[in-house]
């Protein structure tokens, strides 16, 4: 199985399926998959994957318009879905879904959580997100269902308050803007209305000028990618058509260049 998952659209999938059609072929093809060994068990997973990669899609775009780029949330999710077809045991039960959504949902809010925070709560929640989810996934599967914040906090021997904080910390993402426009049916005027039109590039000013002396360590190909990315906003697909490489090694790439980048900030 391939490390890494293209959209839907890049790779033949199944034809629609309804819910109940698709857990009852996801729970065969996982049992011959656990039956078999070598491609044939690979040759299932692959079934169970694309089978499901509209689930991992409806997933991820309840993360959408949080502050990172959907086609990367799509790819956490896809990248997921892989994580919970090698990892989901058809012996405990045999409701797939109710083992993935959770794990894929772990593996947004994990991306969120190394590279989405805007504003940052207190390190005791960043870390136990990590923890809840995990509990939340196993917690789905033996229990087939959805387990509530107390069986977490039980399960995990924490105080409830502190999952429910985990679990609120979302909005830490993407805050609400207090100078964010008025609604329509608002008589009254947002503050920022009296002083003019906000500069698109002024949320981006600061970073801008915190990475510039570090675009000269990176090579050509680097410094393009950055700059098709985050100073022109263009799409992976666009940046790998300009590049010369494919989505998926755009997706990649970028991972590799902003580490390099945050640990020469740090330093």
């Amino acid at each position: 199985m391939r490390s890494s998952v293209g959209p839907p659209g890049d790779r033949p999938v199944p034809p629609a399926l309804t819910d109940a059609r698709r857990r009852v072929e996801t729970a065969r093809l996982l049992s011959r998959a656990r039956a078999s060994e070598g491609e044939a068990r690979e040759r299932y997973e692959n079934e169970v994957v694309r089978l499901n990669m509209v689930v991992a899609g409806d997933v991820a775009r309840r993360y959408h318009g949080r502050g990172i780029a959907e086609e990367d949330l799509d790819q956490v999710a896809y990248l997921g879905l892989i994580k919970a077809v090698r990892c989901f045991d058809p012996t405990l039960g045999d409701d797939f879904l109710s083992y993935a959504v959770p794990t894929l949902r772990g593996e947004i809010r994990r991306y969120f959580r190394d590279a989405g925070w805007t504003v940052r709560p207190p390190r005791s929640v960043q870390e136990l997100q990590a923890r809840v989810t995990a509990a939340e996934a196993e917690l789905c599967q033996d229990l087939g269902r959805a387990p509530r914040p107390s069986e977490v906090a039980v399960h995990l021997d924490v105080p409830l308050a502190l999952v429910l904080d985990s679990l609120n910390a979302t909005g830490c993402f993407s805050p609400v803007s207090l100078d964010a426009p008025r609604a329509a049916d608002e008589d009254t005027a947002a503050p920022h209305e009296h002083l003019g039109e906000v500069d698109p590039a002024f949320a981006s000013t600061e970073a801008r000028l915190a990475i510039q002396p570090l675009m000269g360590t990176l090579s050509p190909r680097d410094r393009r990618i950055i700059e098709l990315r985050y100073f022109e906003n263009r799409t992976q697909a666009q940046i790998g058509a300009d590049v010369g490489v494919t989505q998926e090694q755009v997706s990649r790439l970028l991972t590799g260049i902003l580490l390099k980048l945050r640990r020469s900030l740090a330093a």
